[in-house]
């Protein structure tokens, strides 16, 4: 059976050959306004949602100014909640309570009872992240590649490529070497086409580095001669 294009949206088939709609590819799976996710990035669920960016943003609405920004090949188990900048109530001050949503003074900059600066911070993912189940990221997160984020993991600031990230408050301990999370980050397989990803599957999953590094400097060569 081939590879399933990254515009299918259920693209797990079961034995009896029906989809399984508990697994999505998320790019033709969401229509928000404020989402924007790369190819083959999949996001499951117990129980299927009528709205998969719903589910996973609840508090991302048309009308927000942040953004959700999801690289490719990332991987979402049932119960992770991205927590963007618009669920913010403001802090600095005696009280937290939003009096404006009540009112219909939620969209007055002037209220207030409204954060400021907190609404515009975006939320961004890199390629490759595994989001454990149950895992929470608070606004304006900053995921690198390759970062596996583990069950029931609240997740904030800054967390480098090629890291473990768990706990509440998050701790990250780095996956590899330096220099091996520096190759890994130059090779950037997942930007190369889905049939030399699907070749070199093996050195992807497994510890071949070095097949890897020749392969990119293939691709790197096609594309200096203009055919890709």
């Amino acid at each position: 059976m081939p590879f399933p294009s990254p515009d299918t949206q259920h693209p797990v088939v079961l034995p009896d050959g029906q989809p399984h709609l508990g697994t999505v590819f998320l790019k033709p799976a969401v229509s928000h306004p404020r989402i924007e996710v790369g190819d083959y990035t999949y996001a499951s669920a117990h129980t299927p949602p009528a709205d998969w960016a719903r589910l996973l943003a609840p508090y991302l609405y048309p009308s927000s100014n942040e953004w959700l920004r999801i690289g490719r090949f990332c991987q979402i188990a049932d119960g992770v909640q991205f927590i963007t900048a618009s669920a913010n109530h403001r802090h600095d001050g005696h009280s937290t309570y939003p009096f404006a949503i009540f009112d219909g003074g939620i969209g007055d900059p002037d209220r207030p009872s409204l954060p400021a600066a907190d609404r515009s911070v975006d939320t961004v993912v890199g390629h490759d992240v595994w989001f454990g189940t149950g895992a929470t990221v608070l606004p304006g997160a900053q995921i690198g590649n390759g970062v596996i984020v583990s069950a029931g993991a609240v997740v904030r600031g800054i967390i480098p490529s090629y890291c473990y990230a768990f706990g509440n408050p998050v701790q990250t301990r780095p996956r590899f070497d330096r220099q091996t999370i520096a190759a890994l980050e130059a090779v950037a397989w997942w930007d190369w086409p889905i049939a030399d990803i699907l070749a070199h599957e093996a050195a992807i999953c497994g510890n071949d580095l070095a097949a890897l590094e020749r392969h990119a400097q293939r691709v790197a060569a096609t594309v200096d001669r203009g055919h890709l």
